[in-house]
């Protein structure tokens, strides 16, 4: 799964108003974020479709949570900014069908998306903001293998 720059800004923009429990200026979420002011500008239009943020104009405005953060899931973020949270060519795995020695594939896909939300919906802004992260994923992060990177197999000898 690739984690793209703009649900690492996201998220992170939620964490920054889950922290401060107010109204918060964009310019202080860039700042305390470190996300570029015009990028965070597209990242609150996008949240605040989404209906994961409220903003309010005027010299008092800025913006806040739409919702307590314990009831915004990682994955609510992902797909308010980037769309489903697993697609296969642009297609949801159920709808997408191969022929032959392939047709098995579809299955892969769609475990995969389960492993995914297993833990992206389980894991809330609150969790991470307070630093009391679901016991699954110490679990998960405690094995090395999490941490190891792996690079693609290669056949030996070639």
């Amino acid at each position: 799964m690739h984690i793209t720059a703009r649900v690492d800004y996201a998220v992170r923009t939620l964490l920054e108003l889950a922290a401060a429990d107010g109204v918060v200026k964009a310019e202080s979420i860039a700042a305390a974020a470190q996300i570029p002011p015009k990028v965070l500008e597209s990242v609150l239009a996008e949240l605040r479709r989404a209906e994961l943020v409220l903003s309010r104009r005027g010299p008092d405005g800025g913006y806040r949570l739409a919702r307590p953060a314990p009831q915004i899931s990682v994955a609510d973020v992902i797909r308010a900014v980037e769309s489903p949270l697993a697609s296969v060519r642009g297609q949801r795995p159920e709808d997408v069908r191969y022929p032959g020695a392939a047709e098995p594939l579809q299955q892969v896909w769609i475990a995969l998306r389960v492993n995914i939300r297993a833990v992206l919906e389980n894991v809330s802004i609150a969790d991470i903001a307070d630093n009391q992260l679901p016991g699954f994923i110490a679990e998960l992060v405690s094995d090395p293998g999490a941490w190891a990177r792996r690079e693609p197999r290669t056949s030996a000898g070639a």
